[in-house]
């Protein structure tokens, strides 16, 4: 018998809700992010090129991963606005076919990535062992895509039901197994088995990811809106199909422009030498741990405002996104002296290469100044998917991460000529601006769907 997990979002204390879905997926990505730092560090034992290998591999895997992440958010946003209207057999309806739209791109992905993620890899970086590393990653990590899709997928329907800890407890156990099969793949067993040196970081990446799927496939199907679900729901039908690509690919395409930006930034990176982009990749994944709580938050917003606007209560879905801002502004604040105080013997920890040391830093100081503004952006991407209107979001990041990143970096590093802290001041204008332009839209969009952004709420008690 199904176990009923669904909880109902538009009632009660939204602190509450927030709390409910924000805890795990902050703990869950925690140690997603943990598990990336413990793949760094291994690299690092094996040399600078690999963990810069690793970097441009990760980079160039995102781009396809940014397909999973829109999946997610899609699920979040129709399964949730379904059972927001109560409307359960919808809900069961789209869970399924979400699983059936990531393995159908998944197999696409496969396909076209063994072109492109090899050129990426090539185009951002000069000849030698770092590339070589690079393309090598990639093609071995692209196995595991099958897996990261259908779990994303999973993940959305779960969260749209208020659950958020099964993926909690998958990214721990996945984190606790990629500690195992690092050093075993990597190094193997002395005087049994030698390993297979490098291409250990991404098969173990393989073998985990695989349980992540199958444990929360198995919680999926244990939802009650899931108990009538058969094997024929699962088949592709197209209206359904229809609306989750709908939904998928605006938030996905503005993730893959942002990933492409990434790609600006190594590109321009590659003209300082190695170092740079190795203290770029591990910074950045140095920073994504501190900056956990706040996805964590953000990514809650998502499924109480989309069952918030399936019921049409418009003042809860204005509160929600408030009460989002308001905790961020505060969490923001607590990771700005961690950064500036603990950089340093943090980075250390990962390289003894002074140069390394010194382009992290200099990430790490000028990103922490602009964390609020992060998250204000990262709230406003999921304000506007819960309220089905996720194209504004690929406009957004159109702006941010195209144009801007790539304008105002050229005017740091090309113009002004400052060294790599000029990359990391463009990539800080961009954001900024693009947090102006992205409070225009939300306001234009609110006011059309809800009635406006900032109008007081008559509901009390969050």
């Amino acid at each position: 018998m199904a176990r009923e997990l669904t909880s109902n979002l538009t009632d009660g204390p939204i602190s509450g809700h927030f709390r409910t879905l924000a805890v795990p997926a902050a703990i869950g990505m925690l140690f997603n992010t943990l598990y990336n730092v413990v793949d760094m560090f291994f690299a690092g034992l094996l040399s600078t090129s690999a963990q810069a290998g690793i970097s441009l591999g990760y980079q160039a895997f995102y781009i396809a991963l940014s397909i999973g992440f829109g999946l997610g958010a899609a699920m979040g946003a129709v399964v949730g606005n379904a059972l927001g209207a109560k409307d359960r057999r919808a809900a069961r309806r789209l869970s399924a076919q979400g699983v059936t739209f990531g393995a159908i791109a998944a197999v696409v992905l496969v396909v076209i990535g063994s072109w492109y993620g090899p050129a990426l890899v090539q185009l951002v970086s000069e000849p030698g062992p770092y590339r070589d590393a690079g393309t090598r990653y990639y093609l071995l990590l692209s196995l595991a895509l099958p897996c990261f899709m259908i779990a994303y997928a999973c993940n959305g329907a779960l969260q749209a039901h208020g659950d958020g800890r099964s993926m909690q407890h998958a990214l721990i156990a996945a984190f606790l197994a990629n500690i195992v099969l690092n050093p075993l793949l990597i190094f193997g067993i002395p005087g049994l088995w030698a390993g297979i040196g490098f291409d250990g970081l991404a098969v173990s990446t393989v073998f985990s990811q695989a349980g992540v799927m199958i444990y929360l496939l198995w919680k999926l199907l244990r939802l009650a809106t899931l108990s009538r679900v058969r094997t024929r729901h699962f088949a592709p039908r197209g209206p359904e199909l229809r609306e989750i690509f709908l939904q998928t690919s605006p938030t996905a395409f503005a993730l893959m422009i942002m990933m492409l930006s990434g790609f600006v930034v190594q590109f321009v990176l590659k003209g300082f030498g190695e170092h740079a982009i190795a203290g770029f990749g591990i910074a950045i994944r140095l920073e994504q741990i501190l900056f956990l709580p706040v996805l964590g938050v953000t990514g809650a917003l998502l499924p109480i405002a989309a069952q918030a606007f399936g019921a049409r209560d418009h003042d809860r879905v204005r509160e929600a996104l408030l009460f989002c801002w308001k905790v961020g502004f505060f969490m923001t604040a607590g990771a700005l002296p961690i950064i500036w105080i603990l950089g340093g013997p943090v980075l250390a920890r990962f390289t003894q290469d002074p140069d390394v040391i010194r382009v992290g830093l200099a990430y790490l100081r000028v990103e922490s100044l602009i964390l609020p503004a992060y998250m204000m952006l990262f709230a406003i991407n999921s304000f506007l998917q819960a309220l089905k209107r996720p194209i504004w979001t690929v406009w957004i990041s159109l702006y941010r991460q195209a144009f801007g990143i790539a304008f105002f970096v050229w005017l740091f590093v090309g113009v002004l000529h400052l060294n790599e802290i000029g990359v990391w001041f463009g990539i800080a204008a961009a954001v900024t601006t693009g947090l102006m332009i992205s409070m225009i839209i939300a306001s234009r969009v609110a006011t059309e769907s809800i009635g406006g952004l900032w109008r007081a709420s008559a509901r009390r008690g969050a």
